[in-house]
């Protein structure tokens, strides 16, 4: 087989316009576009592993570049197996009828074959070789392949110029390029023939650009077409403009986290960025500034400037796809559309504010939450009942609790939420504090829904606390006991989401607090037991209870905790969440011992003896009198001394000291089995030294169920 590397080989372009493609889906479509041809073109060995593969993706157009492409793949050695011999051969060894029809349809003869083992016997082969794939065959069904499989969002049927073919595809494609180094590749799809001909900007482009070569792509598309290509390129010029003119201006773009995904959304709306700057009226910032800077980047694509202490300016930067000398027109139009929304907001703010949130909490009972689970208004008062109840057993102010969870969802029958549902909770403090509520109160009614998604901050207010883990254990009670659990990819209700939301606050409150945190088999009951008016609602506290720490399980995964060390640890104790992650961080210290995989085989066994013994062998207590080797005493005393310590250092929460006080028992354990014949025939020495056995191990596994530990 000749050497791939010392073939000649040109660069592949592909490129597919089409009208302006969905852009929240750009990035997506642009990258499994390249990622089905570029592996394709590898698996039939027209190109070496990991050869560079570049993406383009606009508004526009789907491309990508692969470097070193070959006309042909090498020729490859392949092997058939056929009949086994014992079925290829008669007794006299010669063909048999199935042999010579198996080598016949292989387009050979019996003695052409070659004979080898497959493992299990001996067999018949084909070995041959076959003329490698050519490009001109290989690439057109590739790309066909590739348009199947993007991941559309939402397909859309257009018919073709001959009026009669109808094509479905994201969007209507205009053009389709293939180049192999200068030559164009002869493909089709979607109704399109290949060429070489792409497209520039719409307004500010040559229309038709002649590509002589592929390496030229992105430099000519943007000297003549004014279009830069690749998606991440354009990404970064957008985000430095924006930065650069921010910082000139003295201000900042904001909170990082909201940065990134706008950033992605205008990069896929432009071909050719520029920023400029506008304004709006300081009149408006009266208004919350979470409505204004909801509206600026959600509906206009806007990145509000902020002052130094994060307070919203009444300035904004554009991000256009055109660059021009004077962005005036551009500028006022802009300004001209942001006027009214920001107007909206202003309306709905003033409007919202003639109406005590206490006074809407009456239009929940006409507000339909679940068709099994009642009103809003019915759901109010469970939250309001678990609230108050987390909040003694946390420590803080009840009535508080009980006041933020009436008045949570008031704010969903406001106008400014019914046009912005994302400011839920948000506009409930901002209208809270306007009535005058205790701030306490107003505090706990925004951030009740948090943590609303994978790593956003939990509740700060130990109020907060309480009536956001009483929001979600309502909702998980609630939709758990009418039977609309979480089915594979499925979670209508977003259960998982509330279930990690609570892992997270019983793990992580407790340690900013200083308040313990409840057990969770305790607020599983409260929840259920909110519903024991609601006849739909069946409670099923254990599965609930086994559903939310297969989320635990994920959450400490991913955090990187072993998963045997997990197991252990939950093993022993699976309800008090605040204790998990300093018992496994001690478990971790433990490990470290050389005595642990000793005590942890040690620990498996004794288990495994008690599971076997008979009921009436088990006894609660050890007698002095029935110690009668010397290895029984001693590991007898050794836990006299050492369950004091243990219990001492576990009252304190010192896992660690209590997993490294075992240390001290490697010696007497394993004297003990090597001395000591625990089934003895005398049942009285027996039930005692079952006895000392229950009380090592219940001693071993107050942190963690040790044998699982063992290999």
């Amino acid at each position: 087989m000749s050497d791939m590397t010392a073939v000649t080989s040109q660069a592949l372009l592909v490129e597919l316009l089409t009208e302006e493609l969905p852009p929240k889906a750009l990035l997506r479509l642009g990258e499994a576009f390249a990622a089905t041809i570029a592996q394709g073109l590898e698996q039939q060995g027209l190109t070496l592993p990991g050869a560079q593969v570049d993406v383009f993706a606009t508004p526009r157009r789907l491309a990508l570049r692969v470097a070193a492409v070959r006309d042909r793949a090498d020729a490859r050695a392949v092997e058939i197996k056929g009949p086994s011999v014992a079925v290829g051969l008669d007794p006299q060894g010669q063909p048999t009828l199935a042999l010579r029809k198996w080598a016949e349809k292989q387009g050979t003869t019996p003695e052409a074959l070659t004979r080898a083992s497959d493992g299990k016997q001996e067999c018949f082969y084909l070995r041959t070789t076959v003329p490698g794939a050519t490009l001109a065959d290989a690439l057109p069904p590739l790309i066909e392949q590739s348009i199947a499989k993007l991941p559309i969002p939402k397909v859309m049927q257009y018919q073709l110029a001959d009026g009669a073919t109808n094509v479905s595809f994201v969007r209507p494609a205009h053009g389709l390029v293939v180049l192999h180094g200068a030559s164009v590749i002869a493909a089709s799809a979607l109704g399109l023939q290949s060429g070489r001909i792409t497209q520039g900007h719409r307004f500010q482009g040559e229309s038709n650009i002649e590509l002589a070569d592929a390496m030229q792509y992105e430099s000519v598309l943007e000297q003549r077409g004014r279009v830069v290509a690749s998606f991440a390129d354009r990404r970064s010029r957008i985000e430095q403009a924006l930065r650069d003119q921010a910082r000139e201006l003295g201000a900042s773009l904001g909170e990082e986290s909201a940065i990134a995904p706008l950033l992605d959304e205008v990069t896929a709306l432009v071909e050719r960025p520029a920023v400029y700057m506008g304004a709006f009226e300081a009149a408006f910032l009266e208004v919350p500034q979470e409505c204004l800077i909801l509206t600026m980047r959600t509906n206009q694509k806007y990145f509000p400037l902020f002052d130094s202490s994060g307070r919203l300016e009444p300035r904004f930067l554009i991000v256009s796809n055109m660059q021009v000398d004077d962005p005036s027109l551009i500028v006022d139009g802009n300004q001209r559309v942001v006027r009214p929304r920001l107007a909206d907001a202003r309306f709905f703010f003033e409007q919202d504010k003639k109406q005590r949130l206490a006074d809407r909490t009456v239009q929940l009972e006409s507000v339909v939450y679940h068709a099994k689970l009642g009103t809003q208004a019915q759901r109010t008062e469970r939250v309001r009942s678990l609230a108050g109840d987390i909040a003694r057993r946390i420590g803080t102010d009840p009535a508080a609790a009980d006041r933020a969870a009436w008045l949570a969802k008031a704010d969903l029958v406001t106008g400014m939420v019914g046009e912005f549902p994302e400011l839920q909770g948000t506009m409930g403090r901002h209208y809270a504090l306007h009535d005058g509520e205790p701030a306490a109160v107003a505090q706990a009614i925004a951030e009740h829904y948090q943590p609303r998604f994978a790593g956003d901050a939990l509740p700060a207010s130990a109020v907060g606390t309480a009536v956001a883990l009483a929001d979600k254990l309502e909702t998980l009670a609630g939709i758990w006991g009418i039977g609309s659990q979480p089915t594979g990819d499925r979670d209508p209700f977003a259960l998982r989401r509330h279930a990690l939301g609570v892992v997270r606050m019983l793990i992580e409150k407790p340690n900013e607090t200083g308040h313990a945190a409840p057990a969770l088999s305790d607020l599983i009951g409260l929840a259920f037991a909110a519903f024991a008016q609601t006849p739909t609602v069946t409670a099923a506290p254990q599965a609930l209870h086994d559903f939310i720490i297969d989320r635990l399980r994920g959450w400490l995964r991913d955090r990187g905790y072993p998963g045997a060390d997990i197991d252990a640890v939950l093993a022993t104790d699976a309800d008090q969440l605040d204790r998990v992650l300093p018992r496994l961080d001690a478990l971790a210290r433990f490990r470290d011992l050389p005595q642990a995989a000793s005590l942890a085989a040690a620990n498996k066994r004794i288990g495994n003896i008690l599971r076997k013994a008979e009921d009436a062998d088990l006894a609660s207590t050890v007698q002095d009198a029935l110690l009668v080797e010397p290895a029984e005493r001693a590991l007898h005393a050794a836990l006299g001394v050492l369950a004091p310590q243990a219990e001492h250092s576990l009252s304190g929460q010192d896992y660690a000291g209590a997993l490294m006080a075992l240390a001290s028992l490697r010696e007497p354990v394993d004297a003990f089995f090597e001395a000591v014949m625990v089934n003895a025939d005398d049942p009285a020495l027996r039930r005692n030294r079952l006895a000392l056995l229950a009380g090592l191990h219940r001693l071993m596994n107050r942190v963690a169920d040790l044998s699982r530990l063992a290999a």
